[in-house]
C-alpha cells in the first residue's frame, strides 16, 4: 500500500513539474519574441536594449529626474547629475527617505546616460582622430 501512494506522490509531482518548465519555456520565448520585435522597430537598437534592461523607458527616466530627453544622443549631463545627487540624497532611508525612490532614481540616471553613451563615446573618439592620438609619457626621474 506504500509503494502505491509513494508512486502516485512521484508521477503527480513530475507532471506539476513537467507542467511548470513548460509555461517557463512558453514565456520566455514570448520575451524573446518580443525583444526582437522591439529591435526590429529601433534599428540603432539602444533605446531597446536599454529600456528591456533597466525596466525603464527613456521619457519615464526624463520625468523621474525632471530633466530634458536627450536630443539626438545629446543630454546635459551636469543637470542631470545635479538632480541626481540632490533627489538622491533627499531619498537616503538613513534620513527618512524611501529605498524604492532611492533605486528608481539609480535607474533613471543610468537609463539616461546608456541612452547618451554611445554618442558621447563617438564624440571622443571624433575628437581624438582630430587631435590625434597624444600618449601619456611618463619621464623617470
Amino acid at each position: 500500500m506504500a509503494h502505491r501512494i509513494i508512486t502516485q506522490i512521484v508521477v503527480v509531482g513530475s507532471r506539476v513539474l513537467g507542467r511548470a518548465f513548460a509555461e517557463a519555456y512558453k514565456q520566455a520565448q514570448a520575451s524573446s519574441n518580443y525583444a526582437r520585435a522591439q529591435a526590429k522597430l529601433n534599428p540603432n537598437g539602444v533605446s531597446a536594449r536599454a529600456s528591456l534592461s533597466s525596466g525603464m523607458t527613456l521619457d519615464e527616466a526624463c520625468k523621474i529626474l525632471n530633466v530634458k530627453p536627450p536630443q539626438g544622443g545629446q543630454a546635459n549631463m551636469e543637470e542631470v547629475m545635479s538632480r541626481f545627487k540632490k533627489l538622491f540624497d533627499a531619498n537616503d532611508p538613513q534620513k527618512g527617505g524611501s529605498f524604492y525612490l532611492q533605486s528608481k532614481i539609480l535607474r533613471a540616471r543610468e537609463r539616461i546616460e546608456a541612452e547618451v553613451r554611445p554618442a558621447m563615446e563617438k564624440a571622443a573618439q571624433e575628437a581624438e582622430i582630430k587631435e590625434g592620438w597624444k600618449p601619456k609619457v611618463y619621464k623617470d626621474r
